[in-house]
């Protein structure tokens, strides 16, 4: 039994042997209300009534059936009309009248959809790529595994930053590009395989709504190397010592563009502290850089971070990757020591709301995106 769109529905797996006839592999049928107990009270019936539909059926074309199911009362929702079953087929089969375009639009603008800001780009990613690989005006009753095969084998050539590399050529063109040179840094198979779930997700939706008798897509994806637990290596030792041993630890030219050049100065700014929290803390870049002031706060007589989506000022700016991602984070005494609390009181006193204000948070208001492309740079200055 599921909630949709506020009301109770129950979904019956079609038994094998009656696939081919009703062309689908799933039922949904409303109990006609969103209360729990009394919806309870009405699948039973329905169920009941919907295994005698499928005796009847049976009956029809002549297989096997229950003579007990087939006195139980027609549901009030038939699974086919009562005629020949050639014609039986075309009757219930989904409505094909959708582009692909229509379709995918009508999914991404389902209010149903409970999607974060980061969740909705990336499916609004995945569509515009689909669009441009498989076609929008191909029609939903003829999308079926040859296009899935042919949009996997595009992302297994496509160019990493392929708008940017190729801006004049559509994605197919850019992968085949890719595939002709064979010298070309493509996307990951993860990456690729996020894409293949964005679109079988869609294609799920599309099942759901009788617009496809089954996914396509199921159990297509990219064959990964690399195993999960080496995805992200931590910094080795060596690593650690020459970032912090780094000229913007030790001594610049100045916090911005002289950062890497040897010098007097000892800036204070977001490129010093979020690297020293992150090691101090295991806080996740962005939570790190969307701090605001008001999130240092003395609990308990320990000075902790407070790692939350809600502002003290009604802001709306932050986000977490999990709601479990709420905690508090205890000061580690080396930030103290470098002086933490001296800049955050500074923070304080000239009002500002972030604690990194320096930190643009981009189109999107993620502060991540721009730090981490800094932190890249960083990085290969400083020979880590």
């Amino acid at each position: 039994m599921r909630l949709r769109s506020g009301r109770f529905y129950v979904r019956r797996h079609v038994p094998c042997d009656l696939q081919e006839p009703l062309n689908r592999v799933e039922l949904w049928r409303s109990l006609k209300t969103d209360s729990l107990q009394t919806a309870l009270r009405r699948m039973p019936a329905i169920m009941a009534g919907i295994e005698a539909e499928f005796d009847r059926i049976r009956a029809r074309i002549g297989a096997t059936t229950d003579d007990a199911a087939l006195r139980f009362p027609t549901v009030a929702q038939p699974i086919i009309e009562k005629v020949p079953v050639s014609v039986e087929r075309s009757a219930t089969a989904p409505s094909n009248d959708l582009t692909l375009a229509e379709a995918y639009q009508q999914y991404v603008d389902d209010p149903t959809h409970r999607w974060s800001a980061s969740t909705r780009q990336s499916y609004e990613t995945c569509r515009k790529l689909a669009i441009s690989v498989i076609g929008g005006d191909v029609p939903m009753g003829s999308f079926g595994r040859t296009h899935c095969r042919d949009f996997l084998d595009v992302l297994r050539h496509l160019p990493r930053n392929a708008n940017k590399r190729f801006p004049k050529l559509t994605a197919r063109e850019a992968s085949q590009r890719a595939r002709e040179r064979g010298d070309v840094d493509v996307i990951s198979a993860a990456n690729a395989n996020v894409n293949l779930a964005n679109l079988s997700s869609f294609l799920n939706w599309a099942v759901n709504e009788e617009l496809l008798p089954r996914n396509p897509m199921r159990g297509l994806r990219l064959h990964d190397d690399v195993a999960k637990k080496d995805k992200r290596n931590p910094f080795s030792p060596d690593q650690l010592r020459k970032i912090f041993d780094a000229p913007l630890y030790s001594g610049c030219v100045d916090g911005e563009r002289g950062y890497a050049k040897p010098g007097s100065e000892r800036p204070r700014n977001a490129r010093f502290w979020v690297p020293l929290i992150a090691l101090h803390s295991g806080m996740r870049l962005n939570e790190i850089c969307q701090l605001d002031v008001a999130d240092i706060r003395l609990i308990d007589g320990i000075w902790c971070f407070v790692v939350c989506e809600n502002s003290l000022d009604g802001s709306d700016d932050k986000a977490l990757k999990t709601a479990a991602s709420e905690r508090l984070v205890p000061l580690h005494p080396a930030l103290v020591e470098c002086g933490m609390l001296a800049f955050v009181q500074v923070q304080r006193k000239a009002k500002q709301v972030k604690l990194f204000p320096d930190i643009d948070p981009g189109p999107r208001g993620k502060r991540a995106v721009a730090f981490s492309k800094w932190f890249t740079q960083f990085l290969r200055s400083c020979g880590a």
